[in-house]
């Protein structure tokens, strides 16, 4: 008895295909009304497609050193490409709120994904819908690869080229707010500087015209030696004054134009490697595997539904015979 009733819940591989022959029909049936389903709601849905810009990150070398500082050669410069943290650094200003704001007013994306700006949660179901049609990576080559889809081709190629073209904008914005800051403390310390630098050569000056009033004056060889002792250390004093305020000036000096430069230079923070085109084929949905798939997982289903009856009337027949 014990024997019969382990028979009847275990399968080895032969007695699973006896079984499926014995079940052909519920399962070709089962199959064929999944394959139909599948086929009718794979049509329902509507396609997708998938547009993509690959891109490299550029160094952050800063042009005013590279045109300003002769010794600076040899380090990264402008035209090199970036590595894993410029490329990390780009990913952040694709995916910040100034970038994402600009692509969603400039395409409306509100009215074109049918939100409702009445709804419960408009905002949240922009950005989740967003999110799932917008999407940044990293590639194994340390370029970014930027990809859209919509159900649009055309807008889902423009919509891509524009991400990437936005990124210089977003980027320089960042950037010059900063050092428009950095502009207006180096500004100030430098006028300081020369005030600092005039007043010391101003008095400077007075010492030298009285010295020169006091030798031009005659006299005594003993009056004009004590003239000159009495005005020298002061004027050696002041000569070393006015030698470190130039050299702070002309330091500051060149930091003030290095600040000008980066406030005024617009630069590609991206070398784009391939832009993106209206493509021809859409990348969703895939309507083979959806059939496939859900063919497979009902007959499956079935399958496992079937053995479990059948264990179960063994059961209650073991328990009948009982």
């Amino acid at each position: 008895m014990e024997n019969k009733q382990q028979s009847g819940y275990n399968f080895n591989s032969v007695d699973l295909l006896l079984f499926m022959w014995k079940k052909r029909i519920v399962l070709l049936g089962v199959s064929f009304i999944t394959a139909v389903a599948s086929i009718i709601i794979s049509m329902m849905i509507t396609p997708m497609f998938e547009a993509s810009v690959i891109m490299f990150p550029t160094s952050n070398t800063s042009v005013s050193k590279e045109l300003l500082v002769q010794a600076f050669s040899g380090h990264p410069n402008v035209f090199d490409f970036g590595e894993e943290e410029q490329a990390e650094q780009l990913l952040q200003v694709l995916n910040s709120e100034p970038l994402r704001s600009r692509v969603i007013q400039k395409y409306d994306l509100m009215r074109h994904y049918g939100i409702s700006p009445n709804g419960k949660y408009p905002r949240t179901e922009l950005m989740d819908k967003y999110k799932s049609n917008v999407n940044f990576r990293l590639t194994e080559f340390m370029s970014i690869e930027i990809s859209v889809k919509d159900e649009d081709p055309e807008m889902a190629a423009n919509m891509a080229n524009d991400i990437s073209d936005l990124v210089d904008t977003v980027f320089n914005d960042m950037k010059r707010e900063r050092i428009l800051t950095a502009l207006h403390l180096v500004n100030k310390e430098h006028k300081q500087a020369e005030k600092e630098f005039y007043m010391i050569r101003d008095s400077l000056n007075m010492v030298y015209t009285e010295l020169t009033s006091e030798i031009n004056a005659g006299g005594k060889t003993e009056d004009l030696i004590m003239a000159i002792t009495k005005n020298w250390a002061q004027y050696q004093m002041m000569t070393d004054q006015i030698r470190n305020a130039a050299g702070v000036e002309v330091g500051l000096n060149w930091r003030l134009r290095e600040a000008v430069i980066e406030a005024q230079q617009v630069m590609a923070h991206k070398f784009v490697v391939e832009q993106a085109v209206v493509p021809e084929k859409k990348a969703y949905p895939n309507k083979s595997i959806i059939v496939i798939a859900s063919t497979f997982a009902s007959l499956l289903f079935a399958l496992i539904v079937l053995i479990i009856i059948d264990n179960v009337k063994a059961r209650i027949a073991t328990q009948e015979e009982k």
